[in-house]
C-alpha cells in the first residue's frame, strides 16, 4: 500500500510540474507599474546632499548640535568649513531624532600625531546614541581589530582598513536600519548596518548584538524608534564636515 500512495504521489506531482511548463505568461504578467518610485535629485557629486537630504553640517553653524551633557549648544570649534572636538567639552548630539537612515559624513584624523592605538585621533559616530562606528587614526598605527576605524566598535572590524593620512579627508556612507521592538519590549529584529568608507564597503549590512559596550556582552534594551546620534569628544582634535542624512 506504501508504494502505491508513493507512486500516487509521485504521478500528481508529475502532472503538476508539466501543468506548470505549459503555462504561457506574456513578460507584461510580471510588471507592476504602480506605485512610482519618486524622483530625487542627486548631487553634483556623490559626497553632495540630494534634494531629500537633511542637511546637518554645511560648515556654516553647529545649530543642528548640542551638547549631551545639558543640552547647551554645541561648543566645538568652528573653523575653515569644518567643525573639530573641543576636548572636555563633551560629546555633541543633534538635535533631531532619526531611526532608519543613511547617513554620510566626512572626517579628517589630526595632523600632529600623539600616541598609538585608541590614543590616536579617536572619536566615534554613535548612531541612536548607542550603537558606535568608530572613527580613529589607523592610517598606520595598530589597534585591536574590532576597534579600528569603520569598525562596529567592540563588534565587527572593517572587511578592510580604507583610512587615509591623517589631516586628509575620510568619507562614511552609513545605511542603518534601527531595531525593532514588540510592545513588550522584546526584540523582534536587531538593528543591521552597512558603512562604505571613502567609496570601499567594510561592513556588509552586518546585524548588530546590541548597543556598544566598552566593557561586557552587548544586550538589547527597548529604546525609542528614533533617536539622536552622538559624535564623540574622546579628548582628540578630530574635524568633522559635510553631514547629511535621508530619512529610509
Amino acid at each position: 500500500m506504501k508504494h502505491v500512495i508513493i507512486l500516487a504521489c509521485l504521478f500528481y506531482i508529475g502532472i503538476a510540474s508539466a501543468q506548470q511548463k505549459d503555462i504561457k505568461l506574456p513578460p507584461e504578467a510580471t510588471e507592476f507599474w504602480e506605485p512610482v518610485p519618486r524622483k530625487v535629485t542627486p548631487g553634483t557629486a556623490n559626497h553632495l546632499a540630494p534634494d531629500d537630504a537633511i542637511v546637518l553640517f554645511d560648515g556654516s553653524d553647529l545649530s543642528h548640535f548640542e551638547s549631551v551633557r545639558d543640552g547647551s549648544p554645541a561648543k566645538w570649534t568652528l573653523a575653515n568649513g569644518a567643525m573639530t572636538v573641543a576636548p572636555r567639552t563633551g560629546d555633541i548630539r543633534t538635535k533631531q531624532s532619526f531611526g532608519d537612515m543613511q547617513l554620510h559624513i566626512e572626517w579628517s584624523s589630526p595632523t600632529e600625531i600623539k600616541g598609538e592605538g585608541q590614543g590616536r585621533g579617536n572619536s566615534g559616530v554613535i548612531i541612536m546614541g548607542l550603537y558606535e562606528i568608530q572613527v580613529l587614526d589607523s592610517y598606520e598605527s595598530r589597534t585591536y581589530s574590532n576597534g579600528q576605524a569603520a569598525s562596529v566598535y567592540k563588534q565587527y572590524p572593517p572587511l578592510v582598513n580604507a583610512m587615509k593620512k591623517p589631516g586628509e579627508w575620510n568619507s562614511y556612507d552609513i545605511f542603518f536600519t534601527a531595531p525593532r521592538f514588540n510592545q513588550d519590549g522584546m526584540l523582534t529584529a536587531p538593528a543591521k548596518v552597512t558603512v562604505v568608507h571613502n567609496g570601499v564597503l567594510v561592513q556588509n549590512a552586518v546585524e548588530l548584538k546590541g548597543p556598544t559596550e566598552y566593557i561586557g556582552i552587548p544586550n538589547y534594551k527597548a529604546h525609542e524608534s528614533k533617536l539622536p546620534f552622538v559624535l564623540q569628544d574622546h579628548g582628540d582634535l578630530v574635524s568633522f564636515r559635510n553631514i547629511w542624512v535621508r530619512e529610509l
